[in-house]
């Protein structure tokens, strides 16, 4: 039997190459919509690709886990707290490498990589300690919880306002602004500290998931219409939570949890359906690239995307980065300005890919 589903890895393999799509826009000014994340308020497809990754997080560490029959043994513990830490690490290599201009007085703590590290500890250890059947009520709980904060600990009647959240409220106490990110005009970090308990249930959720297959492969029964079935649910209970608690990714509101567990479990039905079922295996290689060494893949786009906005190219009277460069005189000119950084983000996927796809036939992965 089976131990693994070739559609959860293709399923990485798609929200890694849209999370590198997505994050290496041309032009930010000059950004389909669709590609941007929402504001504050709302939702928009860009919005769906973190939570998504977090989400299949979980969805891994079922099958990680099967080899300590699901038991924390101390040698399972030292492994989850080792990958919890070398995620951190990973992160603050790729942020700041080669460390030439490095400020630890403006060092950002949290990031993806360490929102990933915390929600992979924090579920790991509760889906070997909680038994299966609570693992719904803790997922209800947290995000109850999580609204409750939000309301007790933010400004009365401005409880979800950028400036006056408790999740921004908590991270400036914690580690002064200099320390969070500034990208929307004041000290506000999305990946913040409090913010991290509601990602908790994102990857506690693709842990059901992968525990719902699984129990469906051994019974031989249908799995593609209960998904479906319970993602349009969540969908619907997010969209009434809406009104009390506003979908927002930034804020990663317990009604933006459900909504992106909807889609997502409505996706991994019909790529399950497509994969599993039907046996098809279009583009299955290009994403298996991406989804059997995801940390890598996120870690050279980073990386390089990085190093091309540092790498300064001179432009007139002054300079401009690599990546600023290659837009304006490779791609907008050719293209437009949008199409051309449409062009460019699309460009940059298939670096990523040849790079990885170089290690994929070399069979290298990146176990943290």
């Amino acid at each position: 039997m089976k131990t693994r589903f070739l559609s959860l890895d293709i399923f990485r393999g798609i929200t890694l190459a849209m999370m590198i799509l997505v994050n290496t826009s041309g032009n930010g000014e000059f950004t389909y919509a669709p590609l941007k994340h929402a504001s504050w308020h709302g939702f928009t497809p860009t919005d769906l690709v973190f939570p998504s990754f977090l989400f299949m997080v979980g969805v891994a560490m079922r099958f990680a886990f099967k080899s300590f029959q699901f038991q924390l043994t101390p040698t399972l513990r030292n492994k989850i707290l080792k990958r919890t830490v070398l995620l951190f690490l990973i992160n603050y290599l790729i942020f700041y490498f080669p460390f030439l201009d490095f400020s630890l007085e403006n060092m950002r703590f949290l990031n993806v990589l360490p929102r990933i590290a915390l929600s992979y500890c924090a579920i790991s250890f509760i889906v070997l300690l909680v038994e299966e059947k609570w693992l719904t009520g803790v997922n209800v709980a947290i995000l109850l919880l999580y609204w409750i904060l939000m309301l007790v600990f933010g400004d009365h009647g401005a409880a979800f306002d950028l400036g006056t959240n408790a999740v921004r409220k908590l991270d400036l106490f914690l580690f002064g602004p200099s320390h969070l990110y500034h990208g929307d005009g004041i000290a506000f970090d999305p990946e913040g500290l409090l913010s991290t308990l509601p990602a908790f249930s994102t990857c506690l959720f693709g842990y059901q998931v992968s525990l719902f297959l699984e129990k469906r492969r051994v019974d031989g029964k249908e799995v593609t219409f209960p998904l479906v079935s319970a993602g349009a649910g969540l969908i619907v209970l997010a969209l009434i939570w809406n009104f009390a608690f506003p979908i927002n990714k930034k804020l990663w509101s317990s009604s933006f949890v459900l909504l992106c567990a909807g889609i997502d479990f409505i996706l991994i039905a019909l790529i399950y359906w497509w994969i599993e079922i039907k046996e098809r295996k279009f583009a299955n290689t290009f994403f298996l690239v991406f989804g059997t060494n995801s940390i890598l893949a996120y870690g050279i786009s980073e990386l390089l995307a990085i190093q091309l906005n540092k790498w300064q190219i001179a432009e007139g009277d002054g300079t401009t980065s690599a990546s600023n460069w290659m837009y304006w005189h490779l791609f907008e000119p050719v293209l437009g300005k949008y199409n051309g950084s449409l062009a460019y983000a699309i460009s940059f996927v298939l670096v990523c890919w040849i790079i990885c796809y170089v290690f994929y036939r070399k069979k290298w992965f990146l176990k943290v």
